[in-house]
């Protein structure tokens, strides 16, 4: 499966982003979908992921502000962010997982200002 990410850029304290992946190619089902980010210095994290049943799992510091959703008519996930604070500037990369592969996007970046 191949993964494009779009909709990062640069964004005051306080605004908003969407970001969308979008999957091609051999798409296997069930699968977990997932934004991952890579602050400078840091270790990559789960942000948020979803499944094909909608169910959602999120990073505690993000929970209450960002959104994760997906089409699945689309294979298409997307991450609304909302309340950023400078801490989310980071690489944000798509993933799609089932029980066997994980797949990776090319990562978009997010940059928060104070």
């Amino acid at each position: 499966v191949q993964l494009q990410a779009s909709g990062g850029g640069l964004v005051q304290a306080g605004g908003s982003l969407r970001l969308s992946c979008a999957a091609s190619g051999l798409i296997f089902s069930p699968n977990t979908m997932g934004w991952y980010r890579q602050a400078p210095g840091k270790q990559r994290e789960l942000v948020a992921a979803i499944t094909t049943g909608g169910s959602t799992n999120y990073a505690d510091s993000v929970k209450g502000r960002f959104t994760i959703s997906r089409d699945n008519a689309k294979n298409t996930v997307y991450l609304q962010m909302n309340s950023l604070k400078p801490d989310d500037t980071a690489v944000y990369y798509c993933n799609s997982k089932t029980t066997w592969s994980s797949s990776w996007g090319q990562g978009t970046l997010v940059t928060v200002s104070s």
